[in-house]
């Protein structure tokens, strides 16, 4: 960070790119970001990335970003958020999730109501699939009073040439976040899961959902995964196939673990591979994932001038944890405070926040 007094929030890398203009457009500051890939043999931005920062100026009004010719360094000046209706091509490079995540961050605080459609690949190694999202981010957006939001597959895209469409409506716009309270462990009533295929023979699928029973069947607690077969011009342009499953509790909090199969894999293998996941999760967490706490984490942070709390498992505080906590110090000048459990038996922390009062002005403004 530069010991001059900038105008900007400066960063480094490409590391958290998404969460930083996010961040940028919560706060109304702006930012700065340097050195993006600039050791790399392609530097700068990637084709998906740019893709964002289109679709942000979609969403936004009054946005300014500002490229280096080498596209490693950008500058951003955010607008409003003003949602609306809105249809985005998404390049291949990343699935449509990578591009829905980053707008459950924004819709809540628009002028209008969000209705976007994103067309591309739905499912991905690295990024969160549309279950994923349906199951597991936008229930933490309902903890936080955002009752009205559904995502709607209406094409499935497998990579690598995808083809799929996937409809995000947002529907309630409020003022604040509610504050976040809960300090108990959760105790999981239900498994429930979903596995998919697009242009190939659907027993693929029933052996993803015996591959992930076989490993789920001593658990304790039911265990329902429905197939959910595509075929024709819905089911996109590439074979493929992958499974999601959710952990469910009393208190309507989710844990989720995603695979999805490649050519030369064995279906069983893919199923018991994601049931190996969703434990490996659950024993990691304590009330969310490790996907959730960043969606958890900034809404707790933009809430009413009061302390929230969460617990989280010590094996969530890893680097990309830290990092996320740096850059919401930086960005909104709040730190998170973590503090030990009370509880003896336990080595989890509760995270402490105070809320910075954000109010969602957008919806005042004509």
């Amino acid at each position: 960070m530069s010991s001059k007094k900038s105008p900007f929030k400066v960063f480094q890398g490409s590391q958290n790119f998404r969460l930083r203009v996010i961040l940028s457009i919560l706060s109304g500051k702006p930012i700065k970001i340097e050195k993006i890939r600039s050791d790399d043999l392609n530097p700068g931005l990637k084709d998906f990335e740019v893709s964002f920062l289109r679709l942000i100026e979609a969403v936004t009004n009054g946005s300014s970003i500002e490229i280096s010719y080498t596209g490693t360094t950008i500058i951003f000046k955010p607008g409003i958020i003003v949602g609306g209706s809105y249809t985005h091509n998404c390049p291949t490079s990343k699935p449509v999730g990578y591009f829905v995540e980053p707008m459950l961050y924004l819709a809540p605080f628009s002028k209008k109501k969000f209705s976007l459609l994103f067309r591309g690949v739905t499912a991905s190694h690295n990024d969160a699939g549309i279950e994923a999202i349906k199951w597991g981010l936008l229930p933490i957006l309902e903890k936080f009073g955002v009752r009205e939001c559904a995502l709607h597959t209406l094409k499935r895209g497998s990579p690598p040439l995808g083809g799929g469409e996937v409809h995000l409506v947002v529907d309630s716009l409020i003022a604040q976040p509610i504050t976040m309270h809960e300090l108990d462990r959760p105790v999981i009533t239900a498994i429930k899961g979903v596995a998919y295929s697009t242009r190939v023979s659907p027993s693929l699928v029933n052996r993803m959902i015996d591959g992930a029973k076989k490993v789920l069947k001593d658990i304790g607690c039911e265990v329902n995964i429905t197939a959910d077969v595509w075929r024709g011009e819905n089911s996109g342009k590439s074979p493929g196939w992958g499974i999601t499953l959710v952990s469910e509790t009393k208190k309507n909090w989710y844990i989720f673990a995603e695979c999805i199969g490649d050519a030369g894999d064995v279906p069983e293998d893919i199923g018991s591979k994601a049931a190996y996941h969703l434990l490996e999760e659950i024993s990691n967490s304590a009330v969310i994932g490790r996907n959730q706490l960043p969606l958890a984490i900034v809404y707790m942070v933009i809430g009413k001038e009061d302390i929230g709390r969460l617990r989280i498992a010590k094996g969530q505080i890893d680097e990309k944890f830290i990092i996320l906590l740096r850059d919401i110090k930086h960005i909104f000048g709040t730190e998170v405070f973590l503090k030990e459990c009370p509880d003896p038996d336990s080595d989890d922390y509760i995270i402490t926040i105070k809320g910075i009062g954000f109010t969602n002005a957008n919806k005042k403004i004509a």
